[in-house]
Parts: C-alpha cells; sequence; structure tokens
C-alpha cells in the first residue's frame, strides 16, 4: 500500500511539470507546424546566439551552448507554450560589465566563462527563489518611464560599443564616453578597415530593408550568408577583416564553474540587477503572447522556467538568459503550437556543431556586429520617450535620468538608478499628492473640483477639501500645513470638510500630527470634519484615540451630509464664489 501510494504521489508531482503536462495534451496536428517553425527558428537562434555572446564578452561558441541548454530546460519547466529563451541583447552588456572587470585584459577567457556559468547560476538561484517566495511583483518596480529610458540608454551604449568592431578594430574603454572618445580616436587614425566596414555596414542597411520591406524574410540569415559567401569568395580574412573561426565540435560539456571566493560579491550584485531586468522581460513578454493565444499568465512559474533554463545555461558553459519578444514573434509566425519548435531548434544547432562545426568559420565579426546593432535599434524607444514630453513632464525626466544612468554610470549601476527612480516616484506622489477644493456644479450630481469648475457654489464658512493619498509620516506635515492655511483664509471657515474617501491609511505618525492640528484649530473656533472616510481607517483611527480629541461627530459617511448638517446648523445658503487659492499641484501634474 505505501509503495502504491508513493508512486501515486511521483506520477502526481510529474504531471504538475509544465513539459509532462504539455506532452500529455500535445496534439498530433501540430507536429508538421512546429517542426518547420524549429527550422526557421534556428535560422535566428545561430547567428544571434553567437553575437549576444560576443556582445557579452565571452566567445561566440557559448552563444550556441547556452541557446541549447536553455531552449531544453525551459521546454521541460516553462509554463509558456511559445515563449522563447536565449541569449539576450539587453543582458549583454550587463554580463560584460560584471564579468570583464573580474578577468585582466587580455587574460584567460576560461576564466571569464567560468564566471558567465557561474553568474547565470546566481540568476538561476535568484528566480527559483523570488518564484517559491511569489514575489513575480518585484518586476513592477521598473515603472515603464524609467524603462524606456534605461532601454534607450541600453540602446546607445550597444550601439557605441559594437562601432569599433563594425568597422574592423578595437577600442579598450569601461564606459560609454571612453568608448566614444577611442572610437573618434581610432577614425582618425586609420585604423578602420574598409573591407569591414563595407560587411558591417552593408550587413545593417540589409538587414534594415529586408525588415522593412520583406518582413517574412529571415532578414539576419539572408544577410549571414551574404556575408559567408562574400567573405570566402573574395578571402576577407587576408584583408584584415576577423572571421568567427571553426567551432568547437560536440555537445556542450558538463562543467561546474571554478571561481574565486572575491568574485562573489561583484557575480551576486551583477545576478541581482540581471535578474530583475529578466523577469520584467518574462512578465511582459508572457503577458503579450499569452493575450494573442488564450493562455494565463503564471508569473511564478515562468520564473521558475527561466530560473531552471539559466540554471541549466550555467552548468554547460552558458551565461544568463532571458526571453525574447523578437525570437517568440518569429516562431509564432512561423506556425509554432509548443514548446517542441524550441526543441527542434535546440537539436538542429547539436547537430550542426557535430556534423558541422566549421560552418560559420568564415563569418566575418562585423556581420554579429551588424545582427547586434539592429538588435539594439529595436531597444530604443524614442516615440515613447517624447509621448513623455507631450503626455507627463515628471515622467519624462525620470525616463531621462535612467537613460543618463546608464549612459554615465553603465548598465549595473543604471539598472539600480532606474529602480530607485521608480521607487523614490511613488514615494514623491504619496509625499506630495493631488489635493484640491471642492464645490457643487449645477446640474452635476456630488462635489467637483475647483480647478474643472471655478465658479462652482459654495457654502460661507465651509471648505471642503480633498487629499488623494494615504496618510502617512511622509506627507502628514504637507496636508497639516494645507489645512491651516484654510483655516487661516479670508473669511475664516467655521468647518473644513475631509473628503476622505482617497484616504487608505493613516499610520502613527499621521495620527499623532491629527490630534496637534485639530486642537489648534479647535483653539481658533474651526472645527475639522471627515467625511467618507473607509471604515478599516476609521477603526485605525479609533484605535489610536483620535476620537478623544475629535469629535465623534464630526464624522459622516458621505461629503453630502456632512454638507447638510452644516447648512441644518448655520442656515448657509448656496452662492456662486470666486473660490480661495488653491493648493499647488504637484510638480509635473499640471
Amino acid at each position: 500500500m505505501t509503495t502504491r501510494h508513493e508512486g501515486h504521489g511521483l506520477r502526481s508531482r510529474l504531471r504538475d511539470v509544465p513539459g509532462v503536462r504539455a506532452a500529455s495534451s500535445y496534439r498530433r496536428e501540430w507536429l508538421v507546424k512546429d517542426l518547420v517553425a524549429g527550422v526557421v527558428l534556428t535560422t535566428l537562434l545561430v547567428p544571434q546566439g553567437m553575437a549576444y555572446a560576443e556582445l557579452a564578452g565571452l566567445p561566440a561558441i557559448t552563444g550556441l551552448y547556452t541557446t541549447i541548454l536553455c531552449l531544453l530546460a525551459y521546454a521541460v519547466f516553462g509554463p509558456s507554450r511559445i515563449l522563447v529563451l536565449g541569449p539576450d541583447s539587453s543582458l549583454g552588456p550587463m554580463i560584460a560589465a560584471t564579468v570583464l572587470p573580474l578577468v585582466a585584459t587580455g587574460g584567460d577567457p576560461a576564466r571569464a566563462v567560468a564566471l558567465g556559468s557561474m553568474l547565470a547560476i546566481m540568476v538561476a538561484a535568484i528566480m527559483i527563489l523570488a518564484s517559491v517566495a511569489k514575489l513575480g511583483f518585484i518586476a513592477d518596480l521598473i515603472s515603464k518611464p524609467t524603462m524606456i529610458g534605461y532601454m534607450n540608454g541600453l540602446a546607445l551604449t550597444i550601439l557605441i560599443g559594437q562601432l569599433p568592431k563594425l568597422l574592423g578594430f578595437k577600442v579598450e574603454a569601461d564606459s560609454l564616453i571612453g568608448e566614444a572618445v577611442g572610437f573618434v580616436r581610432g577614425l582618425a587614425a586609420g585604423e578602420a578597415v574598409p573591407a569591414a566596414a563595407a560587411v558591417g555596414c552593408g550587413g545593417i542597411a540589409l538587414i534594415l530593408l529586408l525588415q522593412r520591406f520583406l518582413p517574412k524574410v529571415p532578414a539576419v540569415l539572408v544577410m549571414v550568408v551574404l556575408a559567408i559567401a562574400v567573405a570566402t569568395a573574395l578571402d576577407l580574412g587576408a584583408h584584415g577583416v576577423g572571421l568567427v573561426g571553426e567551432l568547437p565540435e560536440g555537445f556542450p560539456p558538463f562543467t561546474l564553474p571554478g571561481i574565486r571566493l572575491s568574485d562573489v560579491g561583484p557575480l551576486l550584485g551583477g545576478a541581482v540587477g540581471i535578474a530583475l531586468v529578466s523577469l520584467a522581460d518574462t512578465i511582459s513578454n508572457a503577458s503579450a503572447f499569452a493575450a494573442r493565444t488564450g493562455q494565463e499568465v503564471r508569473g511564478n512559474q515562468e520564473m521558475a522556467g527561466v530560473g531552471a533554463a539559466n540554471l541549466a545555461a550555467g552548468l554547460f558553459q552558458g551565461f544568463p538568459v532571458s526571453t525574447s519578444g523578437s525570437r517568440t514573434a518569429v516562431a509564432e509566425r512561423a506556425g509554432a503550437r509548443s514548446q517542441l519548435t524550441g526543441v527542434v531548434g535546440a537539436l538542429l544547432i547539436v547537430l550542426m556543431l557535430v556534423l558541422a562545426p566549421g560552418l560559420f568559420r568564415d563569418l566575418p565579426q562585423p556581420a554579429l556586429a551588424a545582427v547586434v546593432i539592429t538588435a539594439s535599434l529595436s531597444l530604443a524607444d524614442i516615440p515613447g520617450a517624447i509621448r513623455l514630453w507631450r503626455q507627463r513632464r515628471a515622467d519624462f525626466l525620470l525616463c531621462v535620468a535612467a537613460f543618463l544612468g546608464v549612459a554615465l554610470l553603465g548598465v549595473l549601476t543604471g539598472i539600480a538608478v532606474a529602480v530607485a527612480l521608480s521607487v523614490l516616484n511613488v514615494f514623491r506622489r504619496v509625499w506630495w499628492p493631488y489635493h484640491t477644493l471642492l464645490g457643487r456644479v449645477q446640474g452635476l450630481e456630488g462635489y467637483h473640483d475647483l480647478r474643472s469648475y471655478p465658479r462652482a457654489g459654495q457654502l460661507p464658512g465651509l471648505v471642503i477639501y480633498r487629499f488623494d493619498a494615504p496618510l502617512i509620516f511622509a506627507n502628514a506635515k504637507t496636508f497639516r500645513d494645507e489645512v491651516r492655511r484654510l483655516a487661516d483664509g479670508d473669511p475664516k471657515p467655521s468647518w473644513i470638510v475631509v473628503a476622505a474617501e482617497p484616504m487608505t491609511d493613516v499610520d502613527t505618525t499621521a495620527a499623532d500630527v491629527l490630534e496637534d492640528l485639530d486642537e489648534a484649530l479647535n483653539a481658533d473656533g474651526v472645527h475639522l470634519v471627515f467625511a467618507e472616510l473607509k471604515d478599516p481607517v476609521r477603526r485605525k483611527i479609533e484605535r489610536y484615540g483620535l476620537t478623544r480629541t475629535i469629535d465623534p461627530d464630526h464624522f459622516f459617511p458621505t461629503v453630502e451630509v456632512a454638507v447638510d448638517t452644516f447648512r441644518r446648523r448655520t442656515g448657509a445658503q448656496w452662492a456662486p464664489h470666486t473660490p480661495p487659492e488653491l493648493p499647488e499641484p504637484p510638480s509635473g501634474e499640471h
């Protein structure tokens, strides 16, 4: 009985594995479409994998190892039917910024590979732990404006960094400005190789033209094939053009990366930033493609799937990976129905390494630079930044600050700046929220913003004030100062009704401020009145003991009831009234 029960439990756990569940529900009619899509996808996976490996400062072959293992692992542990993982242009500079400072100039490539692999394992651990702790919401730490600025800065960083390679020479620098200066000096010194420049610039032009006018044609594959043909026919290697060379033969070897104890800290810092960007990419891509296919997004399972993909890559000389919107779109257009598409792509790359490792021997390095540069252009969102300028200046400034953080401080510091700015922006909105006065508008129910209706009706002696935020330590003094300013108005009000529906919380610091404020107002003959306060917040106020100071009769269920009570007690009549000076809206809100 025990054995049978254990066997049933094992089968149940196996059915919970996304890959097993997908295999059990696989439809025979999907097979041909998945096979064709896998072949089409492979034509993109190989050149991009090699290009993004070199973008990360690692040998081209590691990009293929990474692609193979992450596709196989995600097929087993990833919940999405068609999401494609692999080396990514947005992660490449972050990997390079983490790994290369730990490798001395001209250092051992094997050490760089080991560091990249350990980085992938650390990213895997972070993603899997975040999945277990259900921390998918962390992706929301990067707001859209800061993400636009970050990606624009990343695109510029990639572009500048790849220009020397595109023209056939090298620049040794560790910052965007240093790379730009080195590139200009190299050009001025005549270091550019004409044949390399022709291949690289021609490759960019060809990819962009095909993507623009023949979007169904695999532009990257066409460019790579033509570049290899031209390099072979004209013997470009003898004319100073760098070539990829012979790739190692065979399946990626299982390797436990060996690193120094002093490497752990820098690698961990980079892993956190990479995991955050990868998580944001994964959730956004999964949401976009799930909406098209009718699937539900399971954020925590996606994190586990991406974590498994990174773990597999790290154990086979790979580096950190993320989801790819462009490769997923290619797979979708090619008819992909399941993760079998990615498995087919991985197996085809293995066959290439086993049977034809010299296939890309004559591929020019400037052609790989062209692949990376065109990918970087897709990262940039200039129209998005312009839209922010037109719609909301505060968000545009956040976008610019994130851009400058990446461009001037580096990609790893830039992601920290982006997250910090997003969090600070939330804090800013809570610290100085939108607040206004309300009045009655003829023909409209309720009470309305005097900024929109400056001639709204007012009751002499009554001010209706709305504060659109929870009342906490950060903004309690702002609230106090505005209420005092209203109480000192001319004519002086006898009631200040706080339309408190937006107040979702009152903390202990704010409670102390309210107590002092109410005592000061009472001494001046002004009563602080609350309307539409939520029941949980009202209970907190009672628990704080504030009703000892604030009259319990000064809490009303609605603004209308508070106003009617005031009218009955004072006999005040409605009249059009030029409102007092309104509180200033938060910066960037007008």
